[in-house]
C-alpha cells in the first residue's frame, strides 16, 4: 500500500461518507450542507474521483472553473479543499526528528532518503535492504520507520508523532484501533513527563485522530 490514500480509487461516495462520518473540525462544518446536491453537481462535471477533484481545485483558476461548471460556490470549494488536502499530511523531513539518531539521518540522507514518505517508501518490501546499503543500525532505522509511520496521520506532527510512540502507540494501525480513553490518558501522561507540546489535546480531539488514522492505509 502507498503512503497516502489511493486519490484515483477513491471515489466522490467515498469522500461524502468520509465527511458524513467524520467530527469535522468547526470551520468545516458548513460542507455538509447540502452535501449530496453537491457531489452529484461535481459528478455531473466529469469528476469521479478525489484524484480528479484534487486537480481541479489545484490552482484558484481551476477552481473558479470547477465553481461555474458546477454551480457551487468558489467559497465552498475552497474549504472543500483544505479538507481533501488535509487527507494528503506533507511528508516531514527526518531532520526534524532531531532526537533521534543523527549518524542515522546523515546516512539516510547520503542514500537519497530525507523525508516520511520517501524512507516509507523505500522500506515497502522490508527493511533490510535499506539497513544493508546504508549502513545503519536496525533499531535506529525502526525508530525513524515508527515516527514516519505514525506522521501519515493527519494533524500528527512529528513532536506529536515522538508523544504518540512514548505513549506506547508506535503504529497507526495500534491508533487506529485504539480505545479513545485509553490512548487520552496514555498520552496525558507522557506528556506530563515529558512535555512533549504545550497545547491542550482533549479527548474529543484524541476521537477525531483515531478516525483518521483509521483511514491511513495499511501495509
Amino acid at each position: 500500500m502507498g503512503y497516502y490514500i489511493d486519490e484515483a480509487s477513491t471515489s466522490l461516495d467515498n469522500l461524502q461518507t468520509r465527511l458524513e462520518t467524520t467530527d469535522l473540525i468547526p470551520s468545516q462544518k458548513a460542507l455538509l450542507s447540502e452535501l449530496t446536491k453537491k457531489m452529484d453537481a461535481l459528478k455531473k462535471t466529469g469528476i469521479k474521483s478525489i484524484a480528479g477533484l484534487r486537480t481541479r481545485l489545484k490552482s484558484k483558476k481551476s477552481l473558479a472553473s470547477l465553481a461555474d461548471d458546477s454551480g457551487i460556490n468558489p467559497d465552498y470549494l475552497a474549504m472543500l479543499r483544505r479538507a481533501v488536502e488535509g487527507f494528503f499530511p506533507k511528508p516531514q523531513a527526518l531532520k526534524t526528528f532531531d532526537w533521534l539518531d543523527q549518524d542515522t539521518i546523515a546516512r539516510l540522507d547520503q542514500a537519497g532518503v530525507r523525508n516520511t514518505r520517501q524512507l516509507y517508501e523505500a522500506t515497502s518490501s522490508g527493511v533490510d535492504k535499506l539497513v544493508d546499503n546504508a549502513g545503519l543500525k536496525k533499531k535506529n532505522l525502526l525508530d525513524f520507520l515508527s515516527l514516519s509511520d505514525l506522521s501519515r496521520i493527519q494533524w500528527v506532527s512529528p513532536t506529536f508523532a515522538r508523544a504518540l510512540a512514548a505513549a506506547g502507540f508506535t503504529r497507526t494501525t495500534m491508533v487506529a484501533a485504539a480505545n479513545p480513553e485509553t490512548l487520552y490518558e496514555a498520552l496525558m501522561k507522557a506528556n506530563e513527563n515529558a512535555h512533549f507540546y504545550k497545547g491542550k489535546v482533549g479527548l474529543r480531539d484524541i476521537k477525531r485522530l483515531i478516525a483518521a488514522a483509521a483511514y491511513v492505509p495499511v501495509g
